[in-house]
């Protein structure tokens, strides 16, 4: 039976996948399969959050990375209000297509009037009748009512160039979301390593503090048999005092850590829960090294961005702007059908009436307009090219972006590779130093050099350590690739000679 998280990550799924500039049936149906999806997904999140008094699942079992950014996609802020903005965007869509709908309007009115504003048709006046008498008496109350049924039958190119622009605005309201996405899935990694990193950082300077210790111990141990002065003492007693501070900066630096990667996955942490979050994790900062050429990553990042699908959609609706104001050259024809019932005009007695239907077309051509419409349409075409300018910029601006985060991996792999012996290194030349000094042939300053050389040395590891699985990430969202754990289901990490 399919557990909630497998739920969650299969609904993440359809949330992550690439934006595809396809055909125009195409694109409509991921739009509104997306759409309906995100709504649904919004509705058992409230549903499911309402008297809700069970501890968050960060806080009963670890966390992997695919469980942070399943968790983000569906509740952190950012998606809830890129959700809001794509549920907004929909219903614009919904507004432009109107043009092309019927209209059904239903009408009413009632007047009352002064009897002495009322006219009345009369004949002449004779002997016998002074004064004349009426002929036609229509009263001082008129009402009338009725329903019509209104289509747009031409409008200079207007209704179609809506479809068009009514599809547009779906496309590019996804490909906007789907930019959230891959911004909060980045942050989430980016937090998720500096979790992990914080954590290796305590337990280096955690081995650190406990080797000075012990140097320490052996220190007091050898100055009361006699065998050293006083001097390696203190000197031990300094560097131990020393590394208690980094110890300290460590431990905080993990508890700002686990509050920032909750901030991002939109976790809510209880009141009762102390600055100490006990949140757990089950990834490493092992990292799979990625070769990817400078040309076939920008090749990927123009055809995967979704940034700049949006705006090459952005693009196509200022060139139907052009359209829709080049229409106000064009005559208007619009047809109606409808049924009413009015107060006879020629009976003071509310209660007659007539009735009838009526059907008929009707057409409006505005010769000159005061140049309105060429101000629009110079106006639409200034948008286009703006647009058009714009979009060659960002596709300069994601070059740049993708070929400094291909220097920025290279740099940080180099560095990692560098440090790949470093640790063990270090650690042999301390057991060295130990050696030597019990034999009498080191000095305590050698045992104290190595010992700082090994903590750096670790500290110096994990940081390379995360700097490369940040860097792949960078990478990967420059690229398009923004959260492959989602995209290749969770699959255990694996040495990729190319992308996923």
């Amino acid at each position: 039976m399919t557990s909630p998280t497998q739920r969650t990550h299969l609904t993440c799924l359809q949330h992550v996948s690439p934006v595809e500039d396809s055909g125009p049936g195409g694109a409509v149906s991921a739009s509104l399969l997306s759409f309906a999806l995100l709504l649904a997904a919004a509705a058992g999140g409230q549903a499911g959050g309402a008297g809700d008094t069970n501890p968050p699942p960060w806080m009963t079992r670890p966390l992997s990375l695919s469980d942070c950014l399943n968790t983000a996609l569906e509740q952190s802020a950012a998606v809830l209000k890129g959700r809001h903005d794509l549920e907004a965007n929909h219903g614009l869509s919904v507004q432009t297509k109107a043009i092309v709908i019927p209209k059904l309007e239903a009408r009413g009115a009632y007047s009352l009037v002064e009897d002495a504003s009322v006219d009345r048709l009369t004949i002449a006046p004779n002997p016998a009748m002074p004064g004349g008498f009426p002929v036609i008496d229509p009263g001082d109350q008129n009402w009338s009512t009725g329903i019509r049924l209104v289509q747009s039958i031409y409008e200079g190119g207007r209704m179609v160039s809506s479809l068009r622009t009514a599809r547009l605005l779906r496309e590019q309201a996804l490909a906007q979301f789907h930019a959230v996405l891959a911004d909060t899935a980045t942050d989430v990694r980016v937090a998720y390593y500096d979790v992990l990193l914080a954590e290796k950082q305590i337990v280096v300077n955690e081995e650190s503090v406990a080797l000075l210790e012990k140097e320490l111990q052996d220190s007091r141990r050898r100055f009361e048999a006699g065998t050293v002065p006083r001097f390696n003492v203190l000197r031990a007693e300094v560097e131990l005092a020393n590394a208690r501070p980094g110890l300290s900066r460590a431990r905080n630096a993990h508890r700002i850590a686990k509050n920032v990667l909750l901030h991002r996955i939109g976790a809510t942490v209880p009141p009762d829960v102390w600055e100490d979050i006990p949140l757990r994790l089950t990834g490493t900062l092992d990292t799979p090294e990625l070769r990817l050429d400078v040309p076939e990553a920008v090749e990927l990042a123009l055809a995967r961005r979704p940034e700049l699908v949006a705006l090459r959609k952005s693009e196509d609706l200022r060139r139907e702007g052009v359209v829709q104001a080049r229409a106000g050259y064009l005559p208007r024809l619009e047809g109606f059908a409808g049924y009413g019932a009015r107060k006879s005009m020629f009976s003071p007695d509310v209660a007659d009436e007539v009735h009838g239907w009526e059907v008929g077309v009707q057409a409006v051509w505005s010769l000159f307009d005061g140049a309105l419409t060429r101000g629009k349409v110079i106006e639409a075409r200034a948008h286009l090219e703006k647009a058009h300018v714009e979009t060659e910029d960002v596709v300069r601006g994601i070059q740049l972006e993708v070929r400094g985060a291909c220097s920025t991996l290279v740099e940080a792999w180099e560095v990692l590779e560098a440090q790949g012996k470093v640790l063990g290194q270090a650690h042999e030349a301390l057991r060295l130093a130990r050696v030597r000094a019990e034999a009498g042939s080191g000095t305590q300053l050698d045992v104290l050099g190595a010992q700082t050389a090994l903590t750096e040395a670790g500290i110096t590891q994990n940081r390379a350590k995360r700097d490369y699985a940040v860097a792949r990430t960078r990478l990967e969202r420059a690229i398009g690739a923004y959260a492959p754990e989602l995209e290749a289901g969770a699959a255990p990490a694996r040495n990729d000679s190319a992308l996923p």
